[in-house]
């Protein structure tokens, strides 16, 4: 569906470098990282908003550029912010929208209007940042995309939408020809449906992998500071210590086990402890 080998875009404050990660049918990718890492910046580059200084993207196996057309006909894309014109009405912007897809479906679109609780003689400024993003996930469902791309939708909006849209892409994936990528800050909704997670940090991609592995991998310890001592710290992605004791991330679980015995304190992490350890231990300079 998505492949994606050694991107770059340079700005003058901000580089992407040499982003590579894959996506195929039937799965769900969450794109995660801070504000700032690259993930919009990734995402733009897919959909040729923005041109590479370097790499290759393909989309269903065709160039993202020289096959624009036919890509952008079997793409949803649902953008962080509206984009549509405000001053329309959901049903006139629909008649703009609409003709430009080969497949469109006006009685799939009409069944989320209705799903969704979407008047289409209400204007698309007068919505909700709520009813907004379901006005535009409606659009994107509603021409038979096989590749859904979301950035950064629940930006914003309550868990019961959250949970909403989530049961929505549950559903859709049922379907194992088509596939999703997820941009999101809210890791939580990603630990739901995610089959894989890249994250991308300072617009590099810090790991691409399963989200069962990503979880598995890393370990959250926990114990009292007196355990601890400078061969043993050199073991954590990252620390914090308090007056009652430590909490540390680890990749290494094997090599602090015996040294702490059983006074130590194991848990799995979230994706958001992950992600907040590994960006700290970024900031600090520490690779």
């Amino acid at each position: 569906m998505l492949e994606i080998q050694g991107l770059g875009k340079y700005f003058s404050e901000f580089e992407l470098s040499d982003v590579t990660f894959s996506l195929e049918k039937g799965y769900v990718m969450g794109l995660i990282g801070p504000n700032g890492s690259g993930k919009t910046t990734t995402i733009k580059l897919i959909m040729n908003l923005l041109k590479k200084d370097r790499g290759e993207i393909k989309v269903f196996g065709l160039d993202h550029v020289k096959g624009e057309k036919e890509i952008k006909n079997k793409i949803g894309f649902v953008y962080d912010e509206n984009h549509y014109y405000g001053v329309l009405t959901i049903e006139q912007m629909k008649k703009i929208v609409a003709p430009m897809y080969q497949y469109w479906d006006e009685h799939l679109f009409q069944k989320y209007l209705k799903e969704f609780d979407l008047n289409p003689k209400q204007k698309i400024d007068k919505l909700s940042k709520g009813m907004k993003t379901k006005f535009s996930l409606a659009m994107a469902l509603s021409h038979q995309a096989e590749l859904i791309i979301l950035d950064e939708p629940t930006s914003g909006l309550d868990p019961v939408f959250r949970n909403e849209l989530l049961e929505i892409l549950y559903f859709l994936m049922q379907d194992e020809n088509k596939a999703i990528l997820f941009s999101t800050h809210i890791t939580s909704d990603l630990e739901r449906i995610a089959d894989y997670i890249t994250f991308i940090n300072q617009g590099s991609v810090v790991f691409t992998n399963e989200k069962d592995q990503v979880l598995e991998r890393f370990s959250l310890v926990k114990g009292p500071n007196y355990l601890l001592d400078s061969s043993l710290e050199k073991q954590f992605i990252g620390l914090r210590k308090s007056s009652v004791g430590f909490e540390g991330l680890t990749a290494d679980l094997e090599v602090i086990s015996p040294a702490l015995k059983e006074k130590m304190i194991v848990e799995r992490p979230t994706l958001d402890e992950i992600m907040i350890y590994l960006v700290n231990r970024t900031r600090m300079g520490v690779r």
